[in-house]
């Protein structure tokens, strides 16, 4: 391909939009590292975000995802993978922005629900009612995706691949971003 990351593209999105697969690929043709903030999190707890949820709280995860996010914009381009409520933050959509450009994956409430009915890895959706959750959670978080630097519709009909050249498509209008071979 030859594009040129200039600075860190991170992906946003409710969870299920794709941001891990979707930024693995892209991190592909990109030829650049692909990072994921939630697993760096796990990584350096060394329990898994559900346990960390459990055991010290929402608050205490989301500092520490800050700080994380914080060492991985500073660490050179590449894409990165953040969780789905870390872009709520005013400190971390200003990183974010100082640091790279955020992608918000807009996917559908739908396409959202046939993602991730089915796994149990979802701290946020071990709710009586996952699906109001997550509709809740949708609702809630749009404004905040809406204040992405650039923002890239997902379909179901979409393979990772698609959207992925979606992504950098997008990011073609970005120079600062996004240098074309």
């Amino acid at each position: 391909m030859g594009d040129k990351l200039k600075k860190t593209v991170a992906l946003v999105g409710l969870m299920g939009a794709g941001k891990t697969a979707v930024g693995t690929a892209l991190a592909r043709k990109l030829g650049v590292p692909f990072r994921d903030s939630d697993q760096e999190i796990v990584k350096a707890a060394n329990m898994s975000i559900a346990e960390i949820f459990e055991r010290d709280g929402e608050a205490f995860f989301r500092r520490k995802e800050s700080q994380v996010l914080a060492r991985l914009l500073t660490e050179g381009p590449c894409v990165l993978s953040t969780g789905g409520g870390a872009f709520l933050s005013e400190a971390n959509r200003r990183i974010i922005s100082e640091h790279g450009a955020s992608v918000w994956l807009n996917a559908d409430l739908d396409l959202l629900w046939n993602r991730v009915k089915h796994k149990n890895t979802r701290p946020l959706l071990r709710t009586p009612d996952p699906y109001a959750t997550l509709h809740d959670l949708y609702h809630k978080r749009l404004p905040f995706y809406a204040m992405a630097d650039v923002a890239v519709r997902t379909y179901p009909e979409f393979t990772i691949e698609d959207t992925a050249d979606a992504v950098v498509k997008a990011l073609g209008a970005r120079p600062d971003v996004l240098e074309a071979a």
